[in-house]
């Protein structure tokens, strides 16, 4: 008996138009026909019509599906599997792209637990640059460090992290101005408060991490500025920052 082709359209979830269509261009032809000239569609018919409906989920052109259901040697379990692999390929780019949404969103975030007017109260002036929590994504959105970030919540948690931060960075400039060297036990001292404080937030920061870190200070301001603000800064400090933790790594892992 077969299916009308109203029949076969409901089954599938597709138009009485869409199946005319593939008739038309040769895509999937009914296996008869009443005497009055209907279309009939037996379950072969729908089967291919499953194939057909899947490729165009994944994005095939329907020229494209014609090639790939025509080649010779290729079965329905072939077809199915090859299916199966490209379903499987397409939910993990989905999963990478909702992860990298998830991580986007979480980085914005950074700077919005704080109102306005305690922003300036904690901060003072500093201000996080514009498109930064896009490129620290980029940037960092893949190690496992930052899917374990941290960040404080209330603005007590903010200001004890603000008033740490400044503490450190006092001392850094003192040993900075007193000619210490960055290879100096002070400065691995420091140091290793850097990567405590890093870990704070990171949940665990290894001394590669820091150093990934560090380096940014000496090439990138913006970076820097997170750490020491421009009116705290000297000449060369993000470079010996980076190469006190350099020195302290190695000297740590020797």
């Amino acid at each position: 008996m077969g299916y009308r082709v109203g029949e076969a359209a409901a089954l599938a979830g597709v138009t009485v138009r869409t199946l005319h269509h593939y008739d038309e261009i040769g895509l999937l032809s009914p296996s008869g026909r009443t005497t009055s000239g209907y279309r009939r569609y037996d379950d072969a018919d729908l089967d291919r019509l499953q194939r057909i409906l899947l490729y165009r989920e994944l994005g095939f052109p329907l020229e494209t599906i014609a090639s790939v259901l025509a080649e010779p040697g290729t079965d329905a379990d072939g077809h199915l599997k090859r299916q199966r692999e490209l379903l499987v390929a397409q939910a993990d780019r989905i999963e990478r792209m909702v992860a990298a949404v998830d991580r986007l969103l979480e980085a914005r975030a950074m700077g919005n637990t704080l109102t306005p007017e305690e922003k300036f109260e904690v901060f003072g002036g500093f201000q996080v640059p514009e498109g930064y929590s896009e490129e620290a994504v980029r940037r960092w959105g893949g190690c496992a460090e930052w899917k374990q970030t941290q960040l404080p919540e209330t603005k007590e948690e903010w200001a004890e992290a603000e008033r740490q931060r400044k503490d450190w960075v006092s001392r850094l400039v003192a040993l900075i101005d007193d000619g210490v060297p960055a290879d100096s036990p002070a400065a691995a001292e420091l140091a290793e408060e850097h990567r405590a404080m890093l870990s704070a937030v990171m949940g665990e920061c290894g001394y590669a991490m820091q150093q990934r870190v560090a380096a940014l200070y000496a090439d990138e301001p913006a970076q820097l500025a997170f750490l020491v603000r421009e009116d705290e800064q000297r000449p060369g400090i993000g470079a010996y920052v980076r190469d006190a933790v350099q020195a302290n790594a190695a000297r740590q892992q020797a």
